[in-house]
């Protein structure tokens, strides 16, 4: 018992790390777009489906010593896999869907092991099954989650801020092929003591035998219970992050809670109690149904993070709750592991793969309640009368909530677009006067707003006003003699575009094309530009790997990642690359402007590791211009020693105690605020 439980934890354990790890190691190829992670787990649910596949095949049709000598082939032919470090040659150029891009990458660099990690929980619990007759196999499935959130919460606190990722990643491969001699020898262990409870099997009664097989229409329940849990797991993760709060590692509270539920229900100690959760849920879809459509709640941090959080909480106790009390015999536990993978699979599949596709904004929260309504009503109909009732209640309140969400969502907007890199919305506030202005939106952040009135609309905006860190710089540097080259990495609105003089250049960077789209039709900052205006599309940093050097006399790191510079732009590799661009005495300016995140120190010690000269920029406008932080970096003093700098220069917190960030290592934990 005891080899089987280690087996199954370390390789529960090593599935979960492994998605952080390969994860982090792409992210600065596609952008450090939320959607990165999001489509990795469709990866991980699709491989886990596959897995469970197999496990089911191969249990139902090969004998015991066929499937165990077949599986440890296998194993031993995915350690040609290792180590599991991404080649360069899947570095994107751009003109690619990143989406299938990232699921081939991973396909190719952890597909095997991968596949092979999820066959082995339902593998084990079959075997033991038939091993030790009577014996409860789903209780290690409680043990696989528990590895699993081991591993989840054990990542961003005890590994990545004290090991490098390509440490990482060896380490992971080190342990993968302890588990690949772990697994093998399980395997082979199991066949002894089959051979030796044949006898009482034989002996067992007819009745006992046979036991019933799952309907179809059971296992689609299975299927649907599992699938709605998944799809509120990633809708709801999607909406903590793009739509509350950007703060890193945010998404691990409701992976956490997804996976505690899957603890608790198998563990089998009864902590699913029917009434009490069937109650409880109605209540929680009505509540999330409620603060999802009330835009007035939207910005209190903590109550949506307690509500939504919550709510999939209980979502999560209701249907994998359920699955306990539906679960069938030992002898079909494939095929119920292989029905709740597939339900898993489909979940993750419409929030990270469909949605995007045929959904204008994220409105895959507000129908996930809905669908989760109906399953809670079709579950309560044989209940007390009461559930029923309350089942009804919560459908009629997650119908129109999302009604009134939607609505809400199209009141002032004038274009919404959506593609893998999020949700794009054009805005329009204040009056008819000289507050009317034009805004773009990525969720709840805001790239760039243009006044409408004539006089006004070639005003610089937002974090770009004339009192801010770059504002400033470049009434420095004007007028002046040579033309500017101007580099700009985060195109947004455009609104940077207004600081352009005749003959300068400013050349713009963004990974997103829907942003330069917008940024043509619906503002003009662009158009109205003295200066010649250059986009060039895809990651920043591997643009400007793949160029000459520009020689630009300012370059502006301004891509923002929902509320945060993408963290392959802000380490001493891409900091090493922004210089090898830049004229001598040119200025590095970097937008930190963050509600959660200390990023200031970050490029100070940056700075002071290429030896380079700083002054950090703290300015806080009346609205509707909004508060900003630069830091400025150059290789000359000269070069930041102005007065309309020097005036408004803070202190920035020096932090020598921090390591280095670099392409292969970084704290998102120590900058939090």
């Amino acid at each position: 018992m005891v080899l089987y439980a280690a087996t199954i934890f370390v390789s529960a354990f090593l599935l979960f790390l492994v998605q952080p790890i390969i994860a982090k190691q792409i992210l600065p190829w596609f952008g450090g777009a939320a959607a990165v992670w999001t489509t990795c787990l469709v990866f991980f649910q699709v491989t886990l489906l596959a897995g469970y596949a197999y496990s089911d095949l191969v249990v139902r049709r090969l004998g015991h010593r066929t499937q165990i000598c077949a599986h440890i082939a296998l194993l031993a032919l995915s350690l040609v896999s290792l180590p599991i470090v991404p080649a360069s040659a899947w570095k994107p150029t751009g003109l690619e869907n990143p989406s299938l891009r990232i699921l081939c990458l991973l396909a190719v660099t952890i597909g095997l092991p991968y596949f092979l990690l999820s066959t082995t929980s339902p593998l084990m619990q079959a075997w033991l099954a038939r091993a030790r007759p009577g014996s409860n196999p789903y209780r290690l499935f409680a043990l696989s989650n528990l590895a699993s959130l081991v591993a989840l919460v054990g990542y961003p606190f005890g590994l990545e801020p004290w090991v490098a990722t390509r440490a990482q990643a060896v380490g992971w491969s080190a342990g993968y092929a302890l588990f690949v001699l772990l697994c093998a020898s399980t395997g082979w262990a199991s066949l002894g003591r089959t051979q030796q409870s044949q006898s009482n099997d034989d002996a067992a009664p007819e009745a006992t035998r046979a036991e019933a097989h799952p309907t179809v229409a059971r296992q689609v329940l299975w299927a649907a219970l599992a699938g709605t849990a998944s799809l509120l797991l990633l809708a709801v993760s999607n909406h903590i992050v793009q739509n509350i709060a950007a703060v890193p590692l945010l998404w691990i509270v409701p992976l956490a809670l997804y996976l505690l539920t899957f603890i608790l229900c198998f563990d089998g100690r009864g902590w699913y109690r029917r009434e009490i959760f069937l109650a409880m849920f109605a209540a929680g879809l009505a509540v999330m149904g409620w603060a999802l459509a009330d835009s007035r709640l939207t910005f209190d941090l903590w109550l949506q993070i307690i509500v939504f959080c919550g709510g999939l909480f209980l979502a999560c106790m209701f249907c994998h709750g359920e699955l306990v009390l539906l679960k069938p015999a030992p002898k079909y536990l494939t095929r119920f592991y292989l029905m709740v993978s597939l339900g898993g699979a489909a979940g993750s599949a419409l929030v990270g793969v469909v949605a995007p596709l045929v959904l204008p904004a994220d409105f895959e929260l507000a129908g996930g309640l809905v669908v989760a309504a109906l399953l809670l009503l079709w579950q309560a109909r044989r209940a007390h009368v009461v559930f029923p009732v309350l089942a009804l209640g919560a459908l009629a309140m997650t119908i129109g909530c999302a009604v009134w969400s939607i609505s809400d969502f199209y009141e002032r907007t004038l274009v919404a677009t959506r593609n893998f890199y999020g949700v794009l919305r054009v805005q329009l506030n204040g009056q008819n006067d000289s507050t009317y202005r034009r805004s773009l939106v990525h969720g709840t952040i805001l790239h760039g707003t243009q006044f409408l009135a004539l006089e006004l609309r070639r005003t610089p905006t937002s974090y770009y006003t004339a009192t801010s860190g770059i504002g400033r710089l470049f009434e420095s540097l004007h007028p002046s003699i040579t033309p500017l080259k101007v580099g700009i990495i985060g195109l947004g609105a455009g609104t940077l575009a207004a600081w352009g003089a005749k003959g300068d250049v400013f050349r713009f960077y963004d990974i997103n094309p829907d942003v330069l789209t917008i940024a043509r039709r619906d503002f003009s900052f662009l158009q109205d530009s003295d200066a010649t205006i250059e986009v060039v599309i895809g990651d920043a940093r591997l643009s400007l790997e793949r160029e000459p050097s520009q020689q630009f006399d300012v370059l502006v790191i301004d891509a923002f990642s929902s509320d945060a510079i993408p963290v392959h732009l802000i380490t001493a590799q891409a900091l090493g690359i922004y210089l090898r661009h830049m004229k001598p005495g040119g200025v590095i300016a970097f937008h930190v402007t963050n509600r959660y995140l200390n990023l200031a120190p970050v490029v100070e010690r940056l700075a002071t590791v290429h030896h380079l000269q700083t002054i950090n920029i703290a300015d806080s406008p009346d609205a509707p211009a909004s508060s900003s932080d630069w830091v400025l970096l150059s290789d000359r003093r000269s070069s930041l020693d102005k007065p309309s700098l020097a005036e408004a220069a803070t202190e920035v917190e020096a932090r020598p105690d921090w390591r280095l960030w670099t392409d292969d290592f970084n704290n998102l934990v120590q900058v939090l605020k």
